[in-house]
């Protein structure tokens, strides 16, 4: 009973984080494949976020053909979870691999801002946002529609 009630209240406190329409995003600062610190700002108005390895195959897969400089025309930055990766892996091969994407991916090495988005892992997350405001969320398991939606957010 003890186990049943201290599960209840782990995920409730879980629930309480979750991230709703119509609240403000708590400021946070992450470093790039370079090693360039990027600091949530309030001229971001899209945040793509990947907790998985699918996820960030889905946003590679959106922005193969796209130039240098696209996301950030949209005002648009790309946060990839990779806090499951062993850190010899990511730092030996993913990371160098990354470092070659005409995109910048903002890496959260110990899940501390992708887990404040909470959503499918498989898919990748898109929060609308306004002067640090949520104002949508969305969720894409397709690359081909995550790139559609790409277009329509022209600057």
């Amino acid at each position: 009973m003890r186990l049943f009630a201290g599960i209840v209240l782990c995920l409730a406190s879980f629930w309480a984080q979750a991230l709703e329409v119509g609240e403000r995003l708590v400021p946070w600062t992450l470093l790039d494949q370079h090693e360039q610190a990027y600091s949530l700002s309030e001229e971001t108005r899209i945040l793509l976020v990947a907790r998985s390895m699918d996820g960030a195959r889905l946003v590679e897969a959106a922005l193969k053909a796209r130039p240098q400089g696209y996301l950030e025309a949209r005002q648009a930055v790309f946060v990839a979870d990779i806090s499951r990766m062993p850190s010899l892996i990511a730092r030996l091969f993913a990371v160098p691999a990354m470092r070659d994407y005409p995109y910048r991916v903002l890496l959260d090495r110990d899940a501390r801002v992708a887990a404040r988005y909470p959503g499918d892992p498989a898919k990748v997350l898109w929060l609308d946002l306004e002067q640090g405001w949520l104002r949508a969320r969305r969720e894409f398991g397709d690359a081909g529609a995550l790139s559609a939606a790409l277009e329509q957010a022209r600057p």
